[in-house]
């Protein structure tokens, strides 16, 4: 359900942005670092939400890069702490059928 959400939302917020891009057609200039062009502002617009989409998506994925690698670290560190724990456990069994020595409260 909260992909479709997710989708739904994405595909409301590309058509205001197509619509936004269709209703502005004249021509901008477009200043670069070494020089000045000319472009449809539907272009402009589009270029933009492109390289934004493209910036977000790739953060996104090194977050996950990063995330899975943690995942990896911890479930190792897991692996060697159950392997202690067998360890500890082979050392020093613990038998059910000895009986617990209590203390007589005789006075």
């Amino acid at each position: 359900m909260k992909i479709q959400r997710t989708l739904l939302l994405a595909f409301i917020f590309a058509l205001i942005v197509a619509i936004f891009a269709v209703v502005n057609v004249d021509a901008v200039e477009v200043n670069y670092v070494f020089g000045t062009a000319e472009w449809p502002l539907i272009l402009v617009i589009l270029g933009s939400v492109l390289m934004g989409g493209l910036i977000v998506g790739a953060v996104g994925i090194v977050r996950v890069f990063n995330l899975q690698r943690v995942v990896k670290q911890k479930e190792k560190e897991i692996m060697n702490l159950n392997a202690k724990i067998e360890e500890l456990e082979k050392d020093r069994p613990v038998s059910l059928e000895e009986p617990i020595k209590e203390e007589s409260a005789e006075t």
